[in-house]
């Protein structure tokens, strides 16, 4: 065995033997990948240019906001939401004129079973809590307190959540936020200065109405350590609050799905 070996393609079997044609003509992939970049950010550039020179990106109107997708996601959950509102109460009212298949028995027991998951209308005495923003000129109005941040002067999450589990509380027997009824799967969410709450989006005053006894649910809210921080940035800083006894009031029955997409129901 020879210590030393040919080098690949220049032993003498090798067509590029004696052949410098041959050796000078040899694929090199370097040299083609280096131009293919070069083409490709050429490309790149003249897209890059015609785009930015038919596009002006503080006057085109077609350039969406985020605010405005917002609005119209949510204007078309609103219209699908009293569209299933409407199929619901076409198939209830059908199954009523057909007779179901249904018990006595097992139709009250379905009826009792919505009124709790507040799929139907709810009438009685009724208590209101409006929420709103402070005046955005607001200043302390007490001695010993802060010029007022940003955050001071805007309803928060941790507010309507406040109120929402004081009126519970109280023995509320259904919520209404805005103008949606509240189940057990409601989340009330703030995203900056805006509620979404199941997938539709209010701006404030936020109003929170919820039927049970005016005075059991006046006093839920008036011991809730939660509302009594909030009522300090009231009294200092001006933000938002009336309680207003309603009289009686119809809740609207939940009207979006009912489908479980993350939880499981216990067996």
């Amino acid at each position: 065995m020879s210590d030393t070996a040919d080098s690949p393609g220049t032993g003498s079997d090798s067509p590029e033997a004696g052949n410098p044609s041959v050796r000078t003509r040899r694929f090199r992939p370097v040299r083609v990948l280096t131009v293919g970049v070069f083409a490709l950010a050429g490309l790149l550039f003249m897209t890059s240019f015609n785009t930015a020179k038919g596009t002006n990106l503080r006057t085109d109107t077609s350039l969406l906001k985020l605010s405005d997708l917002i609005q119209e996601r949510s204007h078309k959950n609103a219209r699908l939401d009293e569209s299933d509102a409407a199929l619901r109460s076409a198939v209830e009212a059908l199954a009523k004129r057909t007779g179901g298949t249904m018990s006595k028995a097992e139709q009250d027991r379905l009826a009792a079973l919505e009124k709790d998951a507040g799929t139907q209308r709810l009438s009685g005495r009724a208590v209101t809590v409006t929420l709103n923003d402070a005046p955005p000129n607001a200043t302390a109005k007490l001695p010993g307190y802060p010029e007022p941040q940003p955050d001071y002067l805007v309803i928060h999450q941790q507010d309507l959540q406040a109120v929402v589990n004081a009126l519970w509380q109280g023995g509320a027997q259904g919520i209404k936020v805005m103008d949606q009824r509240l189940i057990s799967t409601s989340a009330v969410r703030c995203v900056g200065n805006t509620l979404i709450l199941q997938g539709r989006v209010y701006s404030p005053p936020y109003k929170i109405t919820a039927v049970g006894d005016p005075d059991k649910l006046q006093k839920a809210l008036a011991d809730s350590p939660a509302i009594q921080n909030y009522m300090v940035y009231v009294n200092v800083y001006g933000l938002g609050w009336k309680v207003t006894e309603d009289g009686t009031v119809t809740l609207p029955g939940y009207s979006g799905t009912v489908d479980l997409h993350y939880a499981k129901p216990v067996e």
